[in-house]
């Protein structure tokens, strides 16, 4: 019987869920911890009461030291849980536990050893240099997690992926496998999706949002949040150069896509609005940003299901203009704010559409644009040196307004 108690040969998943690996680990070890041996009592017999029956008490039950280990430490472990969100703690983590670059060891060992052949787990372990324990169990399922490992007939199998990786074959193909992979992996693609193109939160933004939207659980926040910030510099997907990180937009194949309510996740299904539903803008109106509207904003909200609306003299005819402005805010389903130049105009809007509690999609071209009072709100920020930028912010704000529509809780400023 070796350390964790198993007997005969050892038994190697490389399919299974790998989520409760290292807590399986420490459990086991808790549990073989050796206790304290009880004592003789050295005091001798004790002197009968008068007052008392003179009828022997049965022995105590003799609690064996192992048992007594195991109790120990599960009272230690309750004690040391903190009460919190069901959801979070329950829910398995299913990111990679391992950054892009690590995650290739394993498929490196195979390619390097045995010519990229299919291996057994026991043969990939050796090629490897140690043997199939439980973290090499849990750096596979990294692997496969990132698209670099496959399995057939029971043997881990090398993709095309860790193939263009480990041996590119052009000055692109490394970089390309890599972003593949990590734009392919669970949960750490959903957070890049989101965030694509902006500036990360601050670290309690980023956080909350790991666990509310992105059901990160608690316990894995530090391990997700080591894992993607390493492999989005090893994906060069992120600019750290200014004092907030900026994760870069590589751009979008994939159709417009909704995220579902509260998971975080991308959902293809496309957010159906009554006949003529509007979304209303406040941008400035001299040049360059009135030309935006056409060739920018007026495509993304087409794109996004909605009929633009704008503050002009073209779209609302005579009267006054602010009964116009009015109404079309109370009317629009959605609203997109240009605060680039800190427009007095658009601000004032912005602060209707506030006040009404309606969802709004807020864009800047610089971080310095926006107001430290709306800093805390979500902003897509786009830049004219990117030969791409047009396509980009279209393809973004579309994407942010279906968001609107389908969770307009996340884009209304909330008042306490």
């Amino acid at each position: 019987m070796d350390a964790t108690g198993s007997q005969g040969n050892e038994i190697v998943k490389t399919d299974a869920d790998d989520s409760h690996i290292q807590d399986e680990a420490v459990d086991t070890v808790n549990s073989h911890s050796p206790g304290p041996e009880p004592t003789a009592n050295k005091l001798g017999p004790t002197r009968k009461r008068t007052s008392r029956t003179s009828t022997p008490k049965p022995p105590a039950k003799r609690v064996s030291s192992r048992k007594k280990s195991q109790t120990v430490a599960k009272k230690r472990s309750t004690a040391a849980r903190p009460a919190t969100n069901a959801v979070s703690r329950s829910a398995p983590a299913k990111f990679p536990r391992h950054t892009v670059q690590r995650a290739l060891r394993i498929p490196r060992a195979i390619l390097e050893q045995n010519a990229g052949r299919p291996s057994s787990a026991a043969e990939a372990a050796r090629f490897f240099g140690g043997r199939a324990s439980g973290e090499f169990q849990l750096e596979v399922s990294s692997a496969k997690k990132y698209g670099f490992l496959g399995s057939d007939g029971g043997k881990l199998v090398l993709t095309d992926r860790a193939k263009r990786a480990l041996r590119p074959q052009n000055e692109t193909d490394e970089l390309s496998a890599i972003r593949e992979a990590v734009l392919n992996a669970p949960e750490i693609s959903e957070v890049y999706n989101y965030y694509r193109g902006e500036y990360l939160p601050d670290a309690e933004f980023f956080t909350n949002a790991l666990i509310e939207r992105f059901r990160i659980p608690d316990d894995k926040l530090g391990d997700f949040q080591e894992v993607f910030n390493d492999s989005m510099k090893q994906a060069q997907l992120i600019d750290d150069s200014d004092d907030r990180p900026k994760l870069i937009d590589v751009g979008r194949e994939e159709p417009l896509q909704t995220p579902s309510l509260g998971s975080g996740r991308r959902s293809t299904t496309t957010v159906t609005t009554a006949s003529g539903s509007s979304c209303f803008v406040m941008q400035p109106f001299s040049p360059p940003y009135d030309g935006y509207y056409e060739t920018l904003l007026k495509p993304a909200i087409e794109q996004a299901g909605l009929r633009p609306v704008r503050a002009d003299d073209e779209i609302f005819g005579s009267g006054k203009i602010m009964d116009q402005v009015w109404r079309g805010i109370r009317n629009a389903k959605v609203l997109v704010a240009e605060l680039t130049t800190r427009n007095a105009n658009v601000y004032y809007e912005l602060g209707l559409a506030h006040a009404l509690g309606k969802p709004v999609v807020l864009v800047a071209a610089k971080e310095e644009e926006v107001p430290f009072d709306v800093h805390h709100i979500r902003v897509i920020y786009y830049d004219i040196t990117d030969p791409f930028w047009g396509q980009k912010l279209i393809d973004k704000v579309a994407e942010n307004v279906q968001s609107a529509l389908a969770n307009p809780e996340e884009a209304v400023l909330e008042v306490l």
